[in-house]
Parts: structure tokens; sequence; C-alpha cells
């Protein structure tokens, strides 16, 4: 399952929600600071692991 950050309109904090990649775009995502819904998806790096040596 996907980790996406999101970034409050309201409070400028940046939080993360573990979310199908479905949902993305029919769930409503809420702020867990301030409860606020004015939220934008947020940049946010990834890594891979894998077994084999580069």
């Amino acid at each position: 399952m996907p980790r996406y950050v999101f970034l409050c309109v309201d409070c400028k904090k940046e939080f993360e929600k573990w979310m199908h990649m479905d949902e993305l775009g029919r769930v409503e995502v809420v702020c867990p600071h301030c409860g606020s819904k004015k939220v934008e998806q947020a940049v946010a790096t990834f890594s891979a692991v894998t077994s084999k040596k580069s």
C-alpha cells in the first residue's frame, strides 16, 4: 500500500497517509492536526530495496 504525503492549506503542516491507489481520488483526506479538508498532495520521495547489488 503506497504512502502519500499531504500538506494542509490551513495549518501548513505536512502529514502522511497510507491508502490504496484507487482511494486517492475518491476518499476525502482530512488533516489530523486541525481537521481541515483543505489539503494538497505533496511531492514525496521513495526508495526501493532489491536483492541485486549495484
